[in-house]
Formats: C-alpha cells, structure tokens, sequence
C-alpha cells in the first residue's frame, strides 16, 4: 500500500479523487483551494472536491500557497510516495515537487503537447479539434511541459460544448489514472518527453471575451458559442439587453445582409456572419429562461430583420 496526496480543486478533479478512494492505497492528504464566496449572501462554499474529502472522511489541507516553508514541511510530514494533481489551481515549487519518491503526475485535459495551460478542453472547442484526450504527465517546474507518462484520445462530437466534454474527460482522466497507477508506482513507465516545438498554449479567457464579432465567420462563432458554454457564455444584444446564444449551427448559406442581422429562411432562424450564418438553436435573454429560438420568435416576432450588436 502507497500512501497518495492529493490536489485538485473543481468538479473535474471529482471523478479522480473518487477513484483513488476505492483503491487500497491510503490518501494522506487532500489539498484543494480556500472556499470561496457564491450566490447572492456570498457565503463561502467548499470546493468540490473538500466536499468530496469531507464525505470520506480524508484530512484536508488548503494553504493560500505551496511556497511557504510552513506548508511546505505540513506536506512532507504527510511523507507521500506519490503526489497526483488535477486541476489544484495552485503552482507546485521545486521544493514540493522533490518531496515524493514517485514524484509528481498532473492530469491534464488535452492531448499535450497540444494546449498547454488554462481552460484546455475549452481550447480545444475553439480550435476546432477532432478530438482531445487526457494526459498523465510527470510534473517539472515548467507549465505542463514534463514528460509524459499516459494519454488517452477522446472524439468531440459536433455538438459538444465544454460543459458537455468536462465530465466526459473527468471519467476518462479516472479510468487512465486507476489503469496507470500501479505501473507509476512500481516505476514501470518511462516518461516521454513532450515535443515542445508542437506546444500550443491558450491563455484564461475573460468574461468580456464572449461578446461575438458578427464580422467572424459562423463556423469560428459556432465553435465560440460551444466553448464558451456555460461560461462565460457567448453573447450579443438585442434591443439594448444581452442576448446569450446557447446553441447553434454555422451554415455555408450565402446571404447579401450585413453581418449581424437576423433573417428566417424556411423554418430556420439565422445571424448573418462574415461567412455563411449562425442557425439559432437556444438563446437565452438578460433575466430571462433559456428557450429554443421557435418559441422565443413565438412571443418576439420583431426578432426577424432586427440587427444584433456589441453594445
């Protein structure tokens, strides 16, 4: 039996931790970051995965940093042979790296080298991938640039949004992660080094970075619209007040209006683009319910011919 800390944070992290529970080896430690405040009192909520430690009695432990001698010591008093990471949020220093004699393994959501750094599966959506995957990484103190130890594809289907991929990827990082541990710890695997001349990083998106370009082709705002949901949501306005397009489909059709303006053709309800048009599937308007564009054309017949704007 081995002990394991582990680190993570979001409700991607869940399905690994789960896993690693229902093995013989013993978690002496779960770090996750401080709770945050959330909903309209603002109170602070555990992290899922504290939520998660909680119910199967793990000890907890969330220091604002990994870089204090104080939290370094508290982590090799836990004395892990093996400390596995997914999605912590927090940077792991060269002091904590050295501490575990399997070292540390980052799960990580895309295929690397491809999409190094934040919001991979998000990236991956934008960049109009065929598929992305997990990757099972050795930590060193670059930004997920060690070598690799497992990976696993996955296909993205024409109609998955981030939120619709996160947990597909999650059980997919918990199956590779139960299959590959055994050959971690007994030191069967010999990490790959990564290629870094095919590294692609992506950078945090912003909330404001969801407004969409009418300018854009429909297939670059279609991809948007899915990676981008649930956050942070693309958006436009109509008639002043944000409008969030939840689902839709680029279409080659060729049209003489602007970009931007709303048009029916047959049954369907389209943007015109830079190129070709956005089919509106579901919208959602500001203090409003989500709703399929049928219904909301039902009781917004002005919609049709309207133009959407950035402002």
């Amino acid at each position: 039996m081995s002990h394991l800390v582990f680190m993570g944070t979001p409700e991607f992290a869940a399905p690994v931790l789960d896993a690693l529970t229902r093995t013989s080896h013993e978690i002496v430690g779960v770090y996750t970051r401080a709770d945050q405040p959330a909903g309209r009192g603002k109170q602070l909520q555990p992290s899922p995965i504290k939520q998660l430690a909680l119910a199967r009695s793990l000890p907890i432990f969330q220091p604002p940093t990994l870089r204090a001698p104080e939290h370094i010591a508290q982590l090799r008093a836990r004395a892990p042979d093996l400390i596995i990471v997914a999605a912590y949020g927090l940077i792991l220093p060269r002091d904590v790296l050295a501490i575990p004699p399997r070292g540390c393994v980052n799960t990580h959501a895309s295929l690397l080298p491809r999409h190094r750094g934040a919001a991979p599966i998000m990236a991956a959506i934008l960049a109009g991938d065929a598929e992305t995957g997990i990757t099972l990484m050795q930590m060193d103190e670059g930004l997920d640039t060690g070598p690799i130890l497992a990976q696993r594809a996955i296909t993205i289907a024409d109609d998955d949004t981030t939120g619709a991929l996160t947990p597909k990827l999650a059980n997919l990082a918990a199956e590779l992660m139960i299959e590959t541990l055994p050959r971690i710890l007994v030191g069967e695997i010999a990490p790959q080094p990564q290629d870094h001349s095919r590294a692609t990083m992506f950078k945090q998106i912003k909330k404001e970075e969801g407004l969409i370009d009418w300018t854009r082709s429909a297939i670059e705002i279609a991809r948007r619209v899915r990676a981008f949901n649930p956050w942070p949501s693309a958006y436009t306005f109509w008639n002043g007040a944000p409008l969030k397009i939840l689902r839709a489909e680029a279409s080659p059709r060729k049209t003489d209006a602007a970009p931007g303006r709303v048009i029916q053709s047959g049954k369907e309800i389209a943007v015109t683009t830079g190129d070709g048009v956005l089919v509106l599937r579901e919208i959602q308007l500001a203090g409003k319910r989500a709703m399929k564009i049928e219904e909301f054309v039902r009781g917004q017949r002005e919609f049709i011919g309207s133009v959407l704007k950035n402002t």
